[in-house]
């Protein structure tokens, strides 16, 4: 660790971070301030981690805006799921007794594993989350102190003044003054306003395939719900969100900056914020590692040549669990332009009206519960699968499949298969990208074995590929054409 922070390298970012006990300050790896003596250096799991032992976040690096650790979506442990469910606001919704809850552990349990795995409990976790949201809407709104505290998700504007002062050793104040610059390198905030909404970069480590990533999504965007607009290298990715809140809408540029995307929200409520990113960042899969993917799929003689074509290429998540898992049972057996027509039928049928429609962007994708007691008739599916979209958007809605961010993946999957209609291939997918889960596999999966017989990999190969599977079968997917793939 001491040896990437000497050399400055960026794809540690994230994954550690390191306080200086002469300044009082912690920093990601490259950090471009001058490499302190070894003696003097202490390492972290996690920025929470740095802020709990009284360390204060550099104003140069900006570590707390670093791309997350790509530990959290590989691990399926309950440290793995707890980070998953923190970042996405559990704490900041339900409590440390909600997240708990979550995961079949009690607090104290729960309290215990992450204090020994991260170096932080849920609530300096969170807090270290709050601080940061509270640093973007101070930079990037007008809002006044009191209003960002609440909508940052503090108790307290008292709370909300101790944080940023102990976190960032300046006052709110002073913390909107010294917002970045346009050309600054680090930060997640963007200063550009002209598109609305909150400016945000998203930050993400190594190279990064955009232009794969927006046709994946542009081959499956659903009227009304997504839309891309722009020429090639220049396109925008539009699509509302359900929020716990209140709907919302996200921009994606295609076009990177200096290791980031740039993204706008536009959120009925401010509370959403922290929730909107990471599911934003999912669904670009931005807290991906391509250096430890490309290190092991680049040693399989068959996929080599593909990873090298495509440096960087990502496994999309999902913005909406729920939505995706519709979409995987419309999507069975089926064209992936089948699948969307699908889709574009259930929106038309059932969606939900945005309270202002925002260019094609008119409605909320429907929710299981409403799609649970719904004919379906309108999507002129035979009965039995039309049986099975009713069947899982019961179960989703009744908690008997949970798809939330600390999703047991192992449970989830075997729910899935116990319910009428669906097979291993569509808990396979949903699994992928819904959880997040890097390492699957779909074999029998017509445009996977395209993708094989192209590249000459053989399936008794694909243990030597994990634990990074999902995107050994995305260069397969694109070795055969993409756009035969059958699937949501």
């Amino acid at each position: 660790m001491y040896e990437a922070v000497c050399s400055r390298d960026a794809r540690f970012d994230g994954e550690f971070f390191f306080g200086v006990a002469t300044t009082g300050i912690y920093c990601r790896p490259s950090c471009p301030a001058t490499t302190p003596k070894r003696k003097n250096v202490s390492f972290f799991p996690t920025a929470a981690a740095a802020q709990h032992s009284g360390f204060r976040a550099c104003r140069r690096c900006r570590p707390d805006a670093v791309p997350g650790s790509a530990a959290w979506n590989t691990r399926a442990d309950v440290v793995g799921r707890a980070m998953r469910l923190i970042s996405d606001g559990v704490v900041d919704r339900e409590g440390v007794a909600g997240l708990a809850a979550r995961l079949g552990y009690s607090t104290r349990q729960m309290q215990r594993q992450l204090n020994a795995e991260v170096g932080a409990g849920p609530i300096a976790l969170a807090r270290a989350q709050r601080a940061h949201t509270a640093r973007i809407l101070l930079q990037t709104t007008s809002m006044q102190a009191a209003e960002i505290a609440f909508a940052a998700g503090f108790a307290s504007v008292r709370q909300f003044n101790d944080t940023i002062r102990q976190i960032y050793a300046v006052t709110p104040s002073e913390l909107r003054a010294a917002k970045p610059g346009p050309t600054s390198r680090y930060g997640s905030v963007a200063t550009a306003h002209g598109a609305g909404g909150i400016p945000l970069r998203l930050a993400y480590r190594g190279p990064y395939a955009a232009a794969e990533v927006f046709d994946y999504l542009a081959a499956r965007a659903l009227t009304g719900i997504e839309e891309i607009i722009g020429a090639p290298g220049k396109r925008t990715y539009r699509r509302t969100l359900d929020l716990p809140h209140a709907p919302g809408i996200a921009e994606v540029g295609e076009k990177c900056g200096d290791g980031w995307l740039e993204c706008h929200l536009h959120l009925g409520d401010l509370r959403d914020l922290t929730t909107a990113t990471q599911r934003m960042r999912r669904l670009f899969d931005l807290d991906a590692d391509p250096y430890a993917v490309t290190e092991r799929l680049g040693a399989d003689p068959a996929l080599a040549p593909l990873v090298e074509r495509r440096p960087g290429l990502r496994a999309p998540g999902a913005a909406d669990p729920h939505e995706l898992a519709i979409r995987a049972v419309l999507g069975q057996q089926v064209s992936v332009a089948a699948g969307q027509q699908l889709g574009n039928s259930v929106v038309t049928a059932y969606g939900r009206p945005l309270p202002t429609p925002s260019g094609a962007l008119t409605h909320v994708f429907p929710d299981a519960g409403t799609l649970a007691g719904a004919s379906l008739a309108e999507l002129g599916m035979p009965e039995p699968r039309r049986a099975t979209v009713r069947t899982l958007s019961g179960a989703l809605a009744d908690g008997t499949v949970c798809l939330d961010a600390g999703a047991d993946r192992d449970e989830t999957e075997k729910a899935l298969l116990d319910l009428r209609g669906i097979g291993p291939w569509t808990a396979g997918y949903v699994r992928m990208r819904a959880l997040g889960d890097p390492d699957v596999l779909l074999p029998m999966d017509v445009a996977v074995q395209a993708g094989m017989r192209h590249s000459g990999a053989e399936a008794v190969d694909a243990e030597r590929w994990r634990p990074w599977r999902s995107y050994a079968m995305h260069h397969l997917w694109n070795a055969a054409g993409r756009h035969c793939a059958p699937e949501a």
